[in-house]
């Protein structure tokens, strides 16, 4: 497969950008080789620079739940353009998102828009401390919530990709109120909050983890959590920026049945547009400017564009669609392991809805040990196998996989005839 515009782009962008590349896991470095420069996609098909066809598994990290150039979104999206681009000041679109999140999503009353995901989580912490009084936070390890200063001890995505554990320019006076634990362990919570007493904030969490591939909550783990934070008086604080109106048009609260203080959303709720969103109770989103006294604010936040978008796609998340794409994660993961074993080869698989994960050499992935312990060489291996066979995977041993509503029973038969091809190869 011929990918030469790619390698003279990325030649090219290193001039000009760091590494080539605005976000850190594009550039490969956790599998090797060039990134991949993209022209176009449709449905579940991305083209190249070099017109390349790919079936694609990354779905923009996630929000492009029902295919690329969904066509009334993208309809919504023009329109929209054409009556203006921005404003910087409220519009009846801000209210209408709002109230449909409200509508939907059972942890939130209020509700903030904001830019990307990392300013919604650093904003909800920001919001459990000032509303707590307290400045310790605990998070867990892999889990990744964006790359502010608070969130990046021990994170996930591609600060594991890059094998960078804490990041410099990151002071200890502020890592030091962060506590990170293992994930899927209630013990570590109990202890950590009977020793830091009346001190920690909140609690944040994927409820799926899927910046260490996609790791589910053990069954009760979720519930356990909720129930310690009340006692102690601890915010908890769902990141559910991947798993937002993905898993269910509730997210993953909904999906689990159990209902954070705080909840912080991105990716599908701008229909792929940047944007974020966080809120929860009334009483606590009270707290934030110009109700309260915490600061939060941002000049393109409810930009109009990403706000057309958002309302349209979740317009269209029918229960179908949703049955749709959880048949098809379970085929996809299902057939996965059986052609890996069928080759002699050792896979665990993870998958809820939309979202899956496998690793090598592994019985079971439930936390970061395990996924730590994994082969990720073989994973690289079988990433480029798969490139070569025209399909788009992670660039990442330690990401998550999207599946969308255009991915058809026959995409995913494609997808496993080349899975079949990929493992006879590595």
């Amino acid at each position: 497969m011929n990918r030469s515009g790619s390698t003279e782009l990325i030649q090219r962008a290193q001039q000009s950008i760091p590494g080539g590349v605005n976000s850190p896991v594009r550039a490969f470095k956790g599998v090797g080789g060039d990134p991949i420069f993209f022209d176009r996609g449709q449905g579940a098909y991305l083209f190249d620079v070099d017109n390349n066809r790919y079936i694609d598994y990354v779905a923009s990290w996630g929000p492009m739940i029902l295919g690329h150039g969904h066509q009334p979104t993208v309809d919504a999206v023009i329109h929209q353009a054409q009556q203006a681009l921005g404003f910087g000041a409220p519009t009846e679109g801000e209210i209408n998102l709002a109230e449909t999140i409200i509508e939907y999503v059972p942890g939130i009353e209020k509700v903030r828009m904001v830019n990307s995901g990392t300013e919604a989580t650093m904003s909800a912490i920001r919001l459990a401390r000032g509303y707590t009084g307290r400045h310790m936070i605990i998070k867990f390890t892999g889990c990744y919530h964006g790359h502010s200063d608070s969130l990046l001890v021990k994170a996930g995505s591609g600060v594991l990709t890059l094998g960078i554990p804490n990041s410099p320019g990151v002071p200890p006076a502020v890592a030091e109120y962060t506590l990170s634990l293992p994930f899927n362990n209630l013990d570590a919570v109990a202890k950590a909050l009977a020793e830091y007493k009346d001190q920690v904030a909140c609690v944040i969490i994927e409820p799926v983890a899927g910046n260490m591939g996609c790791i589910p909550p053990l069954p009760g783990y979720l519930e356990g959590l909720r129930e310690m934070t009340a006692q102690a008086g601890t915010l908890l604080i769902f990141d559910e920026v991947m798993t937002g109106f993905r898993l269910s048009p509730g997210g993953a609260q909904a999906y689990y049945g159990i209902s954070p203080d705080l909840t912080t959303l991105g990716k599908i709720v701008g229909g792929g547009l940047p944007v974020g969103a966080f809120g929860g109770r009334a009483d606590i989103m009270s707290h934030i400017a110009p109700d309260g006294p915490v600061y939060q604010a941002g000049t393109l936040s409810g930009n109009p564009l990403a706000v057309a978008a958002g309302l349209t796609m979740l317009e269209h998340l029918t229960p179908q669609v949703y049955q749709a794409i959880d048949q098809a994660t379970t085929r996809l993961a299902a057939g996965l392991a059986e052609r890996a074993a069928g080759h002699g080869h050792r896979i665990a698989t993870n998958h809820v809805c939309g979202m899956f994960g496998l690793f090598f050499d592994v019985d079971a992935a439930h936390h970061f040990e395990h996924v730590a312990n994994s082969n990720t060489d073989k994973f690289n291996r079988f990433f480029h196998a798969m490139l070569d066979e025209g399909v788009y995977l992670a660039p990442s041993a330690f990401e998550t996989g999207f599946i969308s509503a255009s991915h058809t029973p026959d995409i995913i038969d494609q997808t496993l005839a080349a899975a079949d091809r990929a493992f006879a190869k590595i």
